[in-house]
């Protein structure tokens, strides 16, 4: 079995405590997250978005050899492997009221962006099972997983009789044919839905994940939670004519100038950049300051060392500055003043490309909250201005209602009342789509408000 279970997820959103778990497996999964009523009604997102990849077409080969070759592991895979022919998806259990029109979006984008031969299966056979179950099911089998994929089963019912052979081994493939993914049908829909991009993503192309990618699914940092412009393109590659099932790295590689300059000739003019590879002892460091299993103390030392790591390899890119984002979360309990230091390093290291838009997004967030909690409502709205275009823009519902509402609270301490008011309600249809239930939404005003020093000084009285 390939059990590269999504080994974390680390969650940007603001103030949501603890990363989820790691598991050192090899199975594809996201790590978990549910649906109700008394609040707005559920707002979604309707026209993607996506923005062209920026990389040159030498980079994209290089990232594209790297995903395609290797499990997250590190473990080679000695041949290339895919789909072959018109994929058929069906949805079986008991999905979740968003997700077939998350999915409908999904298989138009993947048709119209990668060019895959890929539909819902009215009848008859299918290539991609997607069964909606509840997370303690999916927790039964992967204990870390929020979401996975696994070939050549329908359920995971199969799955749990075929899960310690060499059936359900990613590494033994030699084409793929049938596989199933299992996805939570009591998460929140922004999280159904994210699983599902990765899940189906790695379904039918690469198995791997590099923290090097700014702009990418295939990311163990998660922050882009949907296929992105630079994903669309990877499975396009994936799925060209001159690719086959069987095809050894150095065939592939061969092959891939040729088709990346038919298929993304604004890539053939770009500068490589030459990023260097993420070594094992950082991302072992991350693993261990944002994973599950260690102590306080513990954490703020592997965070400090992958920070030690990213400041000896000359790193002046995202992962140095993810480097500090990470610190930051460890510091705000103990030491909020050298967090904010942190997040300020962080935001100058994402630096201003459209690449690492998003990611100054997130850490707007955590410097819009020390300036709430400062009195200083003026630079809150400040930070968030440019941002909240830029959540919508990548259909982030957690991250657009976690600006909205900080943003609705610096109004309101501004004297800016009625239109806080305004942005807050308006908020919450996003929040119902990103936290799920109407206690999570609450939940997260709640942390939102208690920013507020009117606040906490009208709670002292």
């Amino acid at each position: 079995m390939r059990s590269r279970a999504r080994r974390f997820l680390i969650p940007f959103y603001l103030l949501l405590g603890a990363c989820m778990p790691v598991s050192p497996s090899d199975t594809p999964t996201r790590a978990a997250a549910a649906v109700e009523s008394s609040l707005p009604p559920v707002k979604t997102f309707s026209v993607p978005q996506p923005t062209r990849p920026l990389a040159s077409n030498s980079d994209i080969a290089r990232d594209f050899l790297d995903l395609a070759f290797s499990l997250e592991s590190g473990r080679g895979l000695q041949s290339f492997t895919r789909f072959e022919g018109p994929i058929r998806v069906r949805v079986t259990g008991a999905p979740p009221p968003t997700l077939n029109a998350d999915l409908n979006r999904l298989l138009h984008r993947l048709r119209n962006e990668a060019g895959i031969d890929i539909a819902r299966a009215d009848s008859g056979p299918s290539n991609v099972t997607i069964q909606a179950v509840t997370r303690a099911e999916i927790r039964d089998h992967l204990p870390t997983a929020a979401c996975f994929v696994v070939p050549n089963v329908n359920s995971l019912k199969e799955y749990g009789a075929a899960r310690r052979s060499t059936r359900v081994s990613w590494s033994r493939l030699k084409s793929r044919e049938r596989l199933a993914i299992f996805l939570p049908n009591d998460s929140s829909p922004q999280e159904a839905r994210d699983c599902l991009h990765e899940e189906l993503a790695q379904a039918l192309g690469p198995l791997n994940d590099l923290y090097r990618l700014p702009d990418s699914v295939f990311n163990d940092d998660n922050v882009h939670t949907v296929l992105t412009g630079f994903d669309m393109l990877i499975l396009r590659a994936y799925y060209d004519p001159a690719l086959r099932n069987g095809m050894s790295r150095n065939e592939v590689a061969d092959r891939l100038p040729g088709i990346l300059a038919r298929i993304n000739p604004a890539g053939q003019n770009g500068a490589p950049r030459r990023v260097t590879k993420t070594p094992r002892v950082w991302i072992e460091a991350v693993q261990t300051a944002l994973g599950p299993g260690a102590g306080p103390s513990e954490r703020r030392v592997a965070a400090n060392e992958a920070l030690n790591v990213a400041s000896a390899m000359g790193w002046r890119d995202h992962r140095r500055a993810f480097s500090h984002y990470a610190m930051g979360r460890l510091l705000q309990s103990v030491d909020p003043e050298a967090a904010q230091d942190q997040f300020v390093l962080a935001q100058r290291f994402f630096g201003t490309s459209e690449e690492t838009r998003l990611h100054r997004a997130y850490v707007a967030s955590q410097l819009a909250a020390y300036a709430i909690s400062a009195n200083r409502p003026e630079d809150a709205l400040y930070l968030l201005s440019a941002h909240l275009g830029t959540a919508a823009r990548h259909e982030n519902a957690a991250l657009l209602a976690t600006l909205m509402m900080l943003r609705a609270e610096a109004l309101e301490m501004s004297g800016q009342v009625s239109e806080g008011r305004q942005v807050r309600l308006d908020s919450l249809g996003w929040a119902r789509y990103g936290f799920g239930s109407d206690w999570a939404v609450r939940a997260k005003l709640r942390e939102i408000g208690s920013l507020s020093p009117l606040r906490r000084s009208r709670s002292a009285l």
